[in-house]
């Protein structure tokens, strides 16, 4: 048997939808070694830069070494070009990361520039596709249910939040390496990288 098939992974479920104004990011917390929860805490969404994040669902190690790279790349950027890279931009790095050296991941790059918000897949062999909104990982198909029928392009923060925590919810319930609840996060291209306390999210949950 090999060192992937016993590595920890994120089954997953991670979401990126847009907004009028931004975009909302959100991923589960569990990780799975097979059949069972390897861990109930995983960080799988991670702020890259000011305007953009970065989700992972696949092995943990390849997804934190990724992140790691990531955030190093986009600061070095900003700092030889005084300006931060685009959505788009960290989107094409990223795949060509993946194409010299693939990973056992699924990604999504999130965020916000001057040209707005905007989601991009990215899968292990470094494919990039732009959406409106995307969710990736073995709970993804319990995620598009609600968010076809949800989605909306004028859609406020709140009501984008709402969604992101409902399709979450789905994924949760339905597959059996996703859930332990949830982190969100959104992006404006005025405050930045924003992540809702574990408090804000409880009452986000609430409410739905």
């Amino acid at each position: 048997m090999d060192a992937t098939t016993n590595a920890i992974k994120t089954g997953t479920s991670t979401v990126g939808i847009t907004y009028k104004g931004g975009v909302v990011v959100g991923a589960d917390h569990r990780a799975t070694m097979g059949h069972f929860i390897a861990n109930k805490s995983v960080q799988k969404l991670f702020r890259i830069s000011d305007n953009i994040a970065l989700t992972t669902a696949g092995l943990v190690g390849h997804a934190q070494s990724l992140s790691r790279t990531l955030a190093a790349e986009l600061k070095l950027f900003q700092l030889k070009r005084d300006q931060p890279m685009t959505v788009r931009g960290a989107a094409t790095l990223t795949a060509n990361i993946l194409v010299g050296r693939p990973h056992y991941v699924q990604l999504l790059i999130v965020g916000v520039d001057s040209s707005g918000p905007s989601v991009y897949s990215i899968d292990s062999a470094g494919g990039s596709i732009p959406d409106v909104y995307c969710a990736t990982g073995s709970g993804s198909p319990f995620m598009y249910g609600v968010l076809e029928d949800q989605f909306d392009t004028d859609m406020s923060k709140e009501e984008a939040l709402g969604l992101a925590a409902k399709s979450l919810l789905a994924s949760a319930q339905r597959d059996a390496a996703s859930g332990n609840g949830m982190d969100l996060a959104y992006i404006t291209e005025e405050t930045g990288f924003t992540q809702l306390t574990e408090e804000e999210t409880n009452n986000l949950l609430s409410t739905l």
